[in-house]
């Protein structure tokens, strides 16, 4: 029960907070011709500088708890992503972006900006990276999901893979995110959203690989990418229920 009033608090902060918060700034991203995806400069690379403290990271991630989950693991729906076990990198530069203006993401922008300076914005990243990445998620269960997942791993193995590895684990120095253990309908709408130019902040040669995509391929791509898992990052399994 106290933990269900717990949530409902945490959600009623939520929306008051948000409708508190003012309209967030707005920079050229991929449109503007001045636009440099991971520039070396400002609030993003003073952050990268501070050592993450997860203690005081855990506090700072509480109020992130209420859409994201106190584990980290979002939401299945794809509304909220899964941030347990991402990289640092990743997570500091997205909300330095949300925060300066140069992605789009008005639900997250009060709470980006409710960190306090560049310390915070590294103990909350450090935090996030600690938990364990959840064994349930969003997956894809459509029509055909094997031939799915399985055209989708032939079109990551030929473009993904590079980037984003072979379990799904990113590159965290060249700021490539982890996308295993990620829920496939956020995978979707992200992939399209940046290959329809609505992500501005996305790495334009990502832009350029995923342009040609046909949402049917988007599909198969998100379905593979779905069921990737990383070996040592998992959370374990839970023993199972004694029986009475």
């Amino acid at each position: 029960m106290m933990k269900k009033l717990t949530l409902l608090a945490a959600a009623m902060f939520t929306a008051t907070f948000a409708l508190a918060a003012g309209p967030a700034p707005h920079k050229d991203g991929i449109e503007g011709k001045d636009y440099k995806w991971n520039a070396q400069e400002g609030e993003k690379m003073e952050a990268l500088k501070k050592k993450g403290r997860v203690k005081e990271g855990e506090e700072a991630y509480e109020a992130c708890g209420a859409c994201h989950l106190p584990s980290g693991a979002g939401r299945p729906d794809g509304t909220f992503p899964q941030l347990a076990g991402q990289h640092t990198t990743v997570l500091i530069k997205q909300m330095a972006d949300i925060r300066a203006g140069l992605r789009d993401n008005p639900t997250m922008y009060p709470f980006a900006i409710s960190l306090t300076d560049p310390q915070e914005l590294a103990d909350a990243a450090a935090y996030i990276e600690s938990l364990c990445i959840p064994t349930t998620h969003g997956v894809y269960e459509g029509k055909d999901a094997a031939i799915q997942i399985a055209t989708g791993k032939a079109l990551y193995e030929k473009q993904c893979l590079e980037c984003h590895g072979k379990n799904g684990e990113g590159q965290k120095e060249k700021f490539y995110p982890v996308i295993a253990g990620q829920h496939y309908k956020y995978l979707l709408r992200q992939m399209t959203e940046i290959r329809d130019g609505h992500r501005r902040n996305a790495n334009p040669d990502m832009v350029k690989v995923i342009k040609p995509y046909t949402n049917d391929q988007l599909v198969a791509i998100s379905a593979y990418q779905s069921s990737l898992v990383m070996p040592g990052s998992m959370c374990k399994a839970k023993p199972a229920a004694k029986k009475k």
